[in-house]
């Protein structure tokens, strides 16, 4: 233990973050070999680089943005039997798979656990996690097929989201043959100066490294050999806090298969031009997502011929992937977005920092980065109070909370 922790020593020293041995010393063994072990996982050069990308400015403006084409699942007309004949084909043969992002915790919403144990305020008072297995749990009847649930949590909420299925009996779903669980990997915040924060426990304080974690947790866990064990091809990903996600999608999947591309995504129309979303478009030739705040107002309010937005295709993280595509994508990390949030933490001296503003860096991955590996992907339009009702804070927000969520799903199921 002393020459690993000697080795240790100088790979911090050289990083200029000694610091985070500083309450080695007041850890039983047990919590000194974890922080060793989070400490010798640490990229330092990444950190570093990461740290130092929290002083430029974006240069996103020297891109060149461009319309993205989609498709209008209502406006398909005779080929919309077609994409789906195709698709159902597909999914009566065992070729699809569920993946739901719920790495999250409900604190937004007032809730103490992880958002999929959230009840939204339905007479049934079924958690997110249940509006979910309940409509994977109809399609996989319609096409007489158990389609596998892969959840992907964080260490924050892996055991707590476990122990919730292992109560309710995973909602008729059997543990390590239809239904999976795997972690999202993390990555160490940082204060204003560079410093990986320590937390309260002593060790190393860490986040979820965002939704675009996805492709490289699948693959680390084996969750994609798993996949390919079970004769899958298509993933279906999507978060779970919209408790109108449809994961099992013939048209969307019929589309995929037909035009031969490896990953399809859904989309609403904006709200209004300027809705603070992400929306379709390419970026220097390539699909992605442009953030609305890299859209200027005119970009916002430019129309085609038929009076249509050009930039109007909102990304809902409802997204369908090749087994190869994820694969491919989770081979490399995705570059990383910076956030700037509260966050509690043991400074040099041994005193607990408790914020009342910002005061830390978090590194987030997005999933839409890995589009801009594809030369051709397809985007179906379809209709907002059908399948986009997120459940994301708390109701005196009046927007995307339980509040409007339970109104569109009442509304969808004709449950009023």
């Amino acid at each position: 233990m002393d020459r690993r922790l000697e080795e240790i020593k100088t790979v911090l020293k050289k990083y200029g973050q000694e610091h985070l041995l500083n309450q080695y010393e007041n850890l039983d063994d047990v919590h000194k070999k974890m922080l060793l072990d989070q400490i010798e996982s640490i990229d330092f050069e990444l950190m570093q680089s990461l740290y130092q990308s929290t002083k430029k400015e974006n240069k996103h403006g020297e891109d060149k943005i461009t319309p993205m084409d989609y498709l209008d699942k209502y406006k398909l007309n005779e080929k919309y039997k077609y994409y789906e004949n195709i698709g159902k084909k597909a999914i009566r043969a065992g070729k699809l798979a569920a993946v739901t992002m719920a790495g999250g915790q409900g604190t937004r919403l007032g809730h103490d656990g992880p958002k999929g144990t959230f009840d939204i305020g339905l007479d049934s008072h079924k958690s997110l996690f249940e509006l979910l297995c309940d409509n994977l749990k109809e399609e996989s009847k319609k096409y007489d097929v158990t389609i596998p649930w892969f959840i992907m949590t964080s260490k924050e909420n892996n055991k707590e989201t476990i122990a919730f299925f292992e109560k309710h009996k995973y909602f008729g779903y059997q543990k390590d043959k239809n239904i999976f669980f795997f972690e999202q990997g993390e990555i160490p915040m940082m204060d204003t100066e560079g410093k990986i924060l320590i937390g309260e426990d002593g060790l190393v304080k860490q986040a979820a490294n965002g939704h675009g974690g996805i492709y490289e947790a699948l693959v680390k866990s084996g969750m994609i050999d798993k996949m390919k064990h079970l004769g899958i091809e298509w993933v279906f990903i999507g978060g779970v806090d919209n408790c109108l996600v449809k994961m099992v999608d013939p048209v969307l999947m019929g589309i995929a298969i037909d035009k031969q591309v490896t990953v399809a995504c859904k989309s609403v129309v904006k709200a209004n031009p300027h809705e603070k979303v992400g929306v379709f478009c390419r970026r220097n030739g390539k699909p992605n997502v442009i953030e609305y705040s890299e859209i200027t107002d005119e970009m916002a309010e430019s129309t085609d011929e038929n009076g249509e937005l050009l930039y109007g295709e909102s990304h809902i993280l409802c997204n369908l992937f090749s087994v190869s595509a994820i694969e491919r994508m989770g081979e490399a990390p995705l570059p990383y977005h910076l956030a700037y949030k509260k966050a509690k933490y043991i400074d040099k001296n041994g005193n607990l920092v408790v914020p009342d503003s910002p005061n830390a860096y978090k590194f987030e991955a997005f999933l839409f980065d890995a589009f801009g590996t594809v030369d051709k992907m397809a985007v179906l339009r379809v209709k907002r109070e059908e399948e986009f009702a997120p459940v994301k804070n708390s109701d005196d927000a009046n927007v995307d909370c339980p509040r409007t969520a339970r109104q569109l799903y009442k509304k969808f199921y004709h449950l009023d």
